[in-house]
């Protein structure tokens, strides 16, 4: 399991994974899971994944072959003439993965390979935009009511950003919301861990933005679990008793 998120602030995008992948409690390694592709100047690309790992990277390597060796039959993300393509080009993909994997492994061995990404960026001209996109190849987008994407353990984490998201928040208050909703989907779900993959997207900047790497004993995430520990026990020793 892993926990990926991606918020669409009024300023930009901001993008979180977590690396923890396992086939049990005594393997576990990490696997980076958040992937961008860029012409300076011209577009973004970042795509989150979660799921079957053998199924995702199959994805990003397929992505990553066809967009330095692209054709007609076989299209690539720095082609793509918007978002919305590259969104489809991703789900085109990630399905083409998820059957030949079926076929390989029986006719109810569908779910075993399933994966879900999430796909956002900006291309020159255009809005930023991002997308859900679902095991089927199909996809739906962020919206004013719904601003931020979750992928796999996203329910120890969701109440914190449903609680406290903002999209007129700055970059910086983003990236501690997220990383309060990392630490506690971590405390609560052994299946994700530290290190944890985050970049910063700047809308119309058309580069790259901020990339960094919270490892296992990052002074910054400890200091934020700690005090968010401490916040939450000082909070419920506030609230009114219950009484019979």
């Amino acid at each position: 399991m892993t926990y990926c998120v991606a918020l669409h602030l009024d300023k930009g995008l901001v993008f979180m994974a977590d690396t923890r992948t396992n086939a049990g409690v005594d393997n576990i390694s990490s696997v980076k899971k958040l992937r961008t592709w860029s012409v300076p100047g011209e577009r973004v690309v970042t795509v989150l994944s979660a799921g079957n790992l053998a199924t995702t990277q199959t994805v990003i390597s397929l992505l990553e072959e066809r967009t330095f060796h692209p054709s007609e039959r076989d299209p690539s993300i720095l082609t793509q003439p918007t978002m919305f393509e590259v969104a489809r080009l991703v789900g085109s993909t990630l399905r083409e993965v998820v059957v030949e994997h079926r076929g390989m492994g029986g006719p109810d061995s569908e779910g075993e390979f399933g994966a879900t990404m999430i796909v956002g960026g900006q291309i020159k001209g255009m809005k930023p935009r991002l997308f859900l996109v679902y095991p089927e190849g199909n996809f739906i987008e962020t919206t004013v009511d719904s601003p931020f994407f979750q992928v796999g353990e996203i329910k120890y984490g969701r109440p914190i950003l449903l609680r406290a998201f903002d999209p007129t928040m700055s970059f910086e208050e983003a990236v501690k919301l997220l990383v309060v909703s990392f630490d506690s989907t971590i405390k609560a779900n052994l299946s994700v861990g530290l290190p944890v993959d985050l970049h910063v997207y700047v809308d119309d900047s058309l580069e790259e933005g901020e990339v960094r790497r919270f490892e296992r004993r990052d002074p910054y995430f400890a200091e934020i679990s700690q005090t968010w520990g401490s916040a939450l026990r000082e909070a419920f020793g506030s609230l009114p008793d219950f009484e019979f």
